[in-house]
């Protein structure tokens, strides 16, 4: 939390969850490398805790799967205010998402709880499948 009542410091937050997010997965060795560039921004926490789940869903599908034949890569979250909003680039170097996979209208229940996120707070995401897995979301008016 930051200093202010029902503010969430979003660079704390996002650097708190990966943490966790890679000691659970073991991830010690040099083998997948997180980079962040995030930031300082505080969100209303109504804001933060989904953006929290989104970024849990995406990472751990990262770690479980980009990676799995044990080839070295990297995870990457970039956090920013732009033209008023919020912009959460969340992605990795892996395998990458099957091209054939439609991820608005899957039956996994990571991506649907993603998808179902970000609408619950009106945002706009892509995807892009080049050189791994880029998930890009747009969301939120920043208030300051």
């Amino acid at each position: 939390m930051s200093g202010e009542m029902g503010k969430i410091d979003a660079r704390e937050y996002i650097r708190d969850i990966t943490a966790s997010l890679f000691q659970s997965y073991e991830v010690y060795s040099n083998s997948v490398k997180l980079s962040l560039d995030v930031e300082k921004v505080l969100m209303d926490i109504d804001t933060a805790i989904p953006c929290g789940l989104i970024i849990n869903e995406i990472v751990t599908n990262s770690l479980k799967h980009a990676f799995s034949d044990g080839s070295n890569g990297r995870i990457f979250i970039e956090f920013h205010k732009e033209n008023n909003k919020y912009k959460l680039v969340v992605g990795d170097n892996g395998k990458g998402i099957p091209k054939d996979l439609f991820f608005r209208k899957t039956e996994t229940l990571g991506l649907k709880l993603i998808t179902t996120l970000v609408e619950q707070i009106d945002g706009i995401i892509d995807i892009n499948r080049i050189g791994g897995t880029m998930f890009t979301i747009t969301f939120g008016t920043v208030k300051t």
